[in-house]
């Protein structure tokens, strides 16, 4: 078996764009998207575990909320609410990128975990 390494450097059916190029786009996207929700689940995961920890129960039971939500529902399906849903039922989110949103979804759905191993490290 040989492999074909000028496979990615044909043309992908437009006359300017090789498979190569197409592959470092999609790298750079994944690290975009993966890298700002790393951001945001770490600032929303450090603050919402430290929440988990205050007397006040009212704080403490909205953290808490926060956790169980996210964690409890899957991956796939919130970015499938985050995508589609919340923009069409709040039209402040329709103007949002994609990328924003799916930023939002895989940035929370971390800071739930980050969240668990802050309360933690705290107690």
């Amino acid at each position: 078996m040989t492999w074909d390494w000028q496979f990615f450097l044909r043309d992908i059916g437009d006359g300017q764009t090789r498979y190569i190029d197409w592959m470092f786009s999609a790298w750079s996207w994944t690290l975009a998207v993966s890298g700002s929700a790393w951001v945001v689940a770490l600032v929303f995961g450090s603050v919402i575990g430290t929440l988990r920890t205050v007397p006040n129960l009212w704080i403490a039971r909205f953290a808490n909320a926060w956790v169980e939500l996210f964690r409890n529902i899957p991956l796939l399906v919130q970015i499938f609410l985050w995508y589609h849903v919340i923009p069409a039922m709040f039209p402040l989110f329709k103007g949002l990128p994609s990328f924003v949103l799916v930023v939002f979804a895989l940035g929370f759905f971390t800071s739930a975990r980050i969240a668990e191993q802050v309360r933690a490290g705290i107690q």
